[in-house]
């Protein structure tokens, strides 16, 4: 028997509250700050630059005939409003110009949209090694957001033909965070955005995968921002969404003793609050702590060294 589908019911906004027009916030992510190619002698294979778009050529070993125009006017419009979230990959040509070697829908959006740079990441070698090595690189660095670490890891998986926990072993991280990092790029692209540009974090956007429907991953987004949501909120909300016919069951809340507040205040401090703590009458009870990032772990640690809890 086919299971039936569920939409989204009266008590969808219910749920998400009514979201404000969060356009302000949301700017184009146009790599303003990246080289222009052609600027700079020696240009690396693993960071982003922009190319004029008329020089960009497509693979006429493209195995992909057809593009759906209803899918590619969406994609441009997307385009307009966010930028070009995920850069195509191209090869330099001795004609000067540039050939696609993955993202030619994303080329053709772009067109559509009338952008006349493109970001792409060149790749002008066959060394496959030294590609790898040069990616590998690059996902090292300080300073990159959520979604250029997917892209990387991305990269190194489809360029360099690696299974994820051969690309977990390059990279040094475990297989379930490669796969974690990977999932992001199955956002809506609104949603990418916002985690780019830091206004939505990776623990929020994690609780947001576990929504399918990509306009309530939309609206949770939303939501997030506009009530500052903490994960564990966020949490609540999507078990409700993907358990409408089981109302929640009205718990009793039990006042906890101060000592129990000042454990949460001081640790939750160091994990942007999201920590929780149940007890029952007995006394008996558990501590959850959230973490975004090896980082918060490192620098409780310290604090718990330096005695300074």
């Amino acid at each position: 028997m086919a299971k039936e589908q569920r939409g989204l019911g009266k008590g969808l906004s219910a749920l998400l509250g009514d979201t404000a027009d969060l356009s302000q916030l949301r700017k184009p992510v146009g790599y303003v700050n990246k080289e222009v190619v052609g600027t700079k002698e020696s240009q690396g294979t693993a960071d982003i630059l922009r190319i004029p778009i008329d020089m960009i050529e497509p693979n006429p070993f493209q195995p992909r005939m057809t593009f759906d125009q209803e899918a590619l006017e969406e994609l441009a419009s997307s385009i307009r409003t966010l930028g070009l979230i995920q850069p195509i990959t191209v090869r330099r040509k001795d004609s000067g110009k540039y050939q696609i070697i993955s993202g030619e829908r994303r080329y053709r959006a772009c067109r559509l949209a009338g952008m006349d740079m493109i970001p792409a990441y060149i790749r002008d070698t066959n060394d496959q090694g030294m590609l790898e090595m040069a990616i590998v690189e690059n996902i090292q660095r300080q300073d990159l957001d959520p979604i250029e670490i997917a892209m990387s890891y991305e990269r190194l998986i489809e360029e360099c033909d690696l299974t994820q926990e051969q690309m977990a072993d390059r990279v040094g991280k475990k297989r379930a965070s490669v796969t974690n990092y990977l999932r992001l790029l199955k956002l809506p692209a609104k949603v990418q955005h916002d985690l780019k540009v830091g206004i939505l974090s990776v623990g929020h956007a994690k609780v947001i995968l576990g929504v399918e429907d990509p306009a309530i991953q939309e609206s949770l987004c939303d939501e997030v921002i506009k009530e500052r949501l903490s994960v564990r909120q966020l949490e609540e909300k999507v078990r409700a969404l993907n358990n409408p016919s089981k109302p929640a069951k009205e718990v009793k809340q039990q006042e906890l003793p101060d000592e129990y507040y000042k454990v949460l205040e001081h640790i939750g401090k160091f994990f942007e609050n999201n920590i929780s703590l149940k007890r029952t009458s007995s006394g008996k009870g558990t501590m959850t702590i959230r973490f975004d990032s090896d980082e918060e772990v490192k620098k409780f640690l310290a604090a718990l060294e330096e005695s300074k809890l």
